[in-house]
């Protein structure tokens, strides 16, 4: 990235707004964002966030696609890299006192015999999806994975549809309750190696950097719980979740975690929640 570009990108990132619509695209990529939703997250107005989304995809930061009768908006990771390549390389030189507090993450770069791998499934109530993909890993993970799940505002209680769809096919709901995020972020607190959100209210919520530095992604899936109609309806919404958490996770277990980079590993994980069968 050149001197002209690097300081236009800056530029653009200057603006709170603008940095912040930003900020919320990275949180979802590498997927893309219909404005409606990040209006909604961001508490902006619709013009506003146009004008920002504009300013951002003509710094080339942020690319738009048409799907249907929706546009996308998605940020540009290969901008992002360059911009980051450039402050940190070309401005910074690479000084390790300048790198030292990103020290390279032990996930994925070391893994010792009977390595277990911490993953934690964030949602915003934790009643439902967070709980069945918790109960999922732990059974399908073969003791190689210790799940974990939260809420960003958890709920009371587990949802009744969501245990009744685990008990059907097989999972004991045994420890699963609704926790809030915060008991993971407390010294103490296990070290995540995954982290993933499967709503996009949570997607969206500001949570500061995890410990760790673990692999993150997003696996965004419609909420069953807002589901309407019979109670027979319902359940078959419920079950629809279950089974695309389902394929995710047979699919995320059976990677070679311990043989792959992170950049093949965030890859791979991010293919994962695209999953065409529910697209």
């Amino acid at each position: 990235m050149d001197i002209r570009s690097t300081a236009t990108a800056f530029a653009t990132l200057g603006h709170p707004g603008r940095l912040a619509v930003f900020r919320l695209l990275m949180r979802f990529a590498p997927r893309g964002v219909r404005p409606t939703e990040i209006a909604a997250a961001l508490e902006v107005k619709p013009n506003t966030l146009s004008h920002h989304l504009s300013d951002l995809t003509a710094a080339g930061l942020a690319q738009v696609e048409r799907r249907g009768r929706s546009l996308l908006y998605a940020a540009n990771l290969e901008a992002t890299e360059a911009l980051i390549g450039y402050l940190a390389l070309d401005v910074g030189r690479a000084r390790p006192d300048l790198l030292a507090a990103f020290p390279a993450p032990a996930c994925a770069l070391s893994a010792g015999p009977g390595r277990v791998w911490n993953v934690l499934f964030l949602c915003t109530g934790n009643s439902a999806r967070s709980l069945m993909a918790e109960a999922l890993l732990r059974d399908l993970g073969g003791g190689r994975f210790a799940a974990f799940s939260a809420g960003t505002r958890p709920g009371s209680q587990p949802n009744p549809f969501a245990l009744e769809v685990l008990a059907r096919n097989g999972h004991s709901p045994a420890g699963l309750h609704a926790k809030d995020i915060a008991e993971f972020q407390r010294p103490g607190a296990p070290v995540m190696d995954f982290v993933f959100t499967v709503c996009d209210s949570a997607a969206a919520e500001e949570c500061p950097p995890w410990p760790g530095q673990p692999i993150t992604a997003h696996w965004g899936l419609a909420d069953p719980v807002k589901a309407t109609g019979t109670g027979a309806e319902k359940a078959l919404v419920f079950a629809q979740t279950y089974g695309a958490l389902h394929r995710r996770i047979a699919a995320f277990v059976a990677l070679p975690v311990a043989s792959l980079d992170r950049m093949s590993l965030q890859r791979r994980v991010d293919d994962l929640g695209a999953d065409p069968k529910e697209d």
